[in-house]
């Protein structure tokens, strides 16, 4: 092959389609197409574009790769294997191990491999985020751009400029079509996210076959109407062109950029370019040989990395990213030394610690019999916490005065492009956005929150999912948590939602009782490093606990706990709440206690933290002895059988709601102290 400097690009882009190629007919399965049409932009960005080392990964001023069309994940594979990119240890510290070794390509697909079929963060260094439900990660790039801005605000100084850095997505028509793609585009016009440039891959092809069968709009002027700056690229081949037109993006502007570049899915297969066929299935054999030598490569080679293509990396990216990274580790030396106070915060960000004392200002709250939705309880927390972690920032689903969400402490702010440091988003009625937003804030290390109404959460739940996969410290607010909503309906009051969320692995769901275990709540929360959080919260008010005649809300640490324990300390039956139905239990122990029935109660405000815990304590709280057990929950009864067994009975919703005040609701469906109490005493007379 002709390895002068004219070819030495082409020879590095039919390097990345052909390593595509062969992974994906070694695997059997897979998508060749888009790593066949779209290797010139992933050869372009990195070698030239991206502000990136391939030695440091995690360099917190790097320019930001999202591969949104996640299914496309050999084209990520291949360009991290040619750049040279880096392990990250579990220390998260960079190893000398290559991210994408050539044997891990060729086990695409493979249990074990660091080249799974979708990227996942964490997995594979190099990957920014876990892509593949398409949408989502052009939804999260829009939270890196926030990030980047809101990082600079706070900590950039004159001659410091810490924090510049872009954020570039890869998508695919299917990205666009998703919904979450357009809610994400239209809060990153609105916020004048210059730093953000998605480059669209207009090939005209999905499953199916062409896009003409289902998509027809005029996405360009979409995006303009979104407020951003729109370009167009004929052919993607054309490098000179896809120059020009990523020169133009414009990061310091007021709008993010949307470049449409045309494509011919598997380009270069005499038989499969621009037909469905190359879309979620190998090229076969003879189409692979044909493919080649229509690029002019060795038609039986398999995996080749010409030598000449990994010289040409490492004089490229792999020489400007590390020079870049040291000049920007030297800028960050100096910082600390004019700026220690903000250089220890970024330290503690990077870290992913919490400062000294962030809790100190969490308020204890005093008996009473009135006391507090717990959605209010949530708001003072949740302000005491803020004040002491500056990166804790987040908002609403435009419900921030029912959700309690808005931060009111001085200097707080609202974030725009005119206030780049504010602390309060206002997502707008976009619950889908916020979640992958969220998603991205917190992968540039910001610990962000975000509300709406409990029942929304079905609107999250796909970048919720994602969240718990990668690991991601997410703090969600969930208010109107049940029938307890009253008078709104069926429509706006919760019944599968806690089972549906519980179900998500990685996820911990909490429900306190009480204004105390919100306290705790946020506490346990915010100390978690590698898992989500819901937090899942009362419109109407619970009393506050008198914790010296009950048992302390620390308690909530450790998922459930004996709240109040049964008369003489043998239980005859264990009633078991979670938030606000914690209350109808103690009031159906009293009723049990005058008729000789010694009832223990339990308050379980998360099945993940209790689950956690040692045997030993477990079996303390529901000791197996005691299999005569009442849960109460105003939710669905799916999986409270592994905590009531098979003489347990479940006190709950069997159906939709209504639309009455929540007292009324309350006792229509029979979340009531006396019918508690009756079902105790049924199972205790069962025999």
């Amino acid at each position: 092959m002709s390895t002068t400097s004219a070819s030495i690009e082409r020879l590095a882009v039919d390097t990345i389609r052909t390593l595509s190629m062969d992974a994906v007919q070694a695997a059997k399965s897979g998508h060749p197409g888009t790593p066949m049409a779209l290797a010139p932009v992933v050869y372009l960005l990195y070698q030239e574009v991206l502000r990136y080392d391939p030695l440091r990964p995690d360099w917190p001023n790097r320019d930001r790769f999202v591969l949104s069309c996640g299914h496309a994940s050999m084209l990520l594979y291949s360009v991290l294997h040619l750049a040279g990119v880096r392990q990250l240890g579990p220390d998260g510290k960079a190893t000398d191990e290559l991210a994408v070794p050539l044997e891990h390509i060729q086990q695409f697909r493979q249990l074990g491999s660091r080249c799974p079929g979708h990227p996942e963060y964490r997995h594979t260094s190099g990957v920014e985020v876990t892509t593949g439900p398409l949408g989502q990660g052009v939804a999260a790039s829009v939270g890196m751009a926030i990030a980047s801005r809101w990082l600079a605000a706070r900590y950039n100084r004159p001659d410091f400029p810490l924090f510049d850095y872009n954020v570039y997505a890869l998508c695919s028509d299917g990205d666009l079509m998703e919904g979450v793609s357009g809610e994400a585009a239209s809060l990153a016009g609105h916020l004048k996210l210059g730093n953000l440039c998605w480059i669209y891959d207009d090939n005209g092809i999905t499953i199916e076959g062409h896009t003409s069968l289902a998509f027809s709009e005029d996405v360009a002027a979409r995006f303009r109407a979104y407020g951003w700056h729109v370009l167009a690229v004929d052919d993607v081949n054309d490098l000179a062109a896809l120059r020009r037109a990523i020169a133009a993006h414009d990061p310091a502007g007021e709008h993010p950029t949307l470049i449409v570049v045309k494509s011919v899915i598997a380009w270069g297969s005499p038989n499969k370019q621009n037909t469905h066929d190359a879309h979620g299935a190998p090229l076969g054999e003879e189409e692979v040989r044909l493919t080649k030598q229509a690029y002019g490569w060795p038609e039986d080679a398999r995996f080749l990395v010409p030598s000449e293509v990994a010289e040409h990396f490492r004089q490229g990216v792999g020489t400007r990213g590390p020079a870049l990274r040291k000049q920007w580790e030297s800028l960050l030396q100096s910082y600390a030394e004019r700026h220690p106070r903000e250089a220890e915060e970024l330290r503690r960000i990077f870290a992913g610690e919490l400062p000294p004392d962030w809790d100190a200002e969490i308020p204890d709250f005093p008996a009473d019999a009135k006391g507090l939705a717990s959605r209010a309880s949530s708001g003072k927390v949740l302000q005491g916490v803020a004040k002491r972690v500056p990166w804790l920032l987040g908002g609403s689903a435009d419900l921030a005065p029912s959700n309690n969400t808005l931060l009111s402490f001085d200097g707080a702010g609202h974030f725009s492009r005119e206030t780049p440091g504010g602390r309060n988003f206002h997502f707008g009625i976009r619950e889908h956005a916020m979640g992958a937003a969220a998603n991205g804030m917190a992968l540039s290390g910001l610990r962000p929150y975000t509300g709406t109404f409990f029942v929304f959460s079905d609107y999250m739940r796909p970048a919720m999912r994602l969240a718990a996969l990668m690991e991601l410290p997410i703090l969600y607010i969930f208010t109107h948590d049940s029938i307890g909503v009253g008078e709104d309906g069926p429509t706006h009051q919760p019944v599968e939602h806690l089972a549906a969320l519980r179900a998500i692995p990685n996820l911990v769901v909490i429900r306190p009782a009480d204004a105390n275990e919100t306290a705790e709540a946020y506490r346990t929360a915010l100390s978690l490093k590698d898992r989500p959080t819901a937090l899942v919260l009362t419109r109407q008010n619970l009393p506050t606990l008198d914790r010296s005649i009950y048992a302390s809300a620390e308690g909530l640490r450790r998922g459930a706990y004996i709240l109040r324990e049964a008369e003489g300390g043998r239980p005859d039956v264990i009633l078991i709440g979670t938030g606000s139905e914690v209350h109808v239990c103690l009031a159906a122990r009293e009723l049990l206690a005058a008729d000789g029935v010694a009832a223990r109660v339990v308050s379980m405000p998360s099945w993940e933290l209790f689950d956690m815990q040692p045997q030993d304590y477990r079996e303390a709280v529901l000791p197996p002895r005691v299999d005569r057990r009442v849960a109460v929950e105003a939710a669905g009864e799916l999986g409270w059988h592994k905590y009531l067994g098979p003489r347990g009975v479940f006190v709950g919703m069997t159906g939709f709601g209504a639309s009455a005040p929540a007292g009324v609701l309350m006792k229509h469906f029979g979340l009531t102290a006396e019918n508690v109490a009756a079902q105790a005493k049924r199972i205790l007379a069962s025999g």
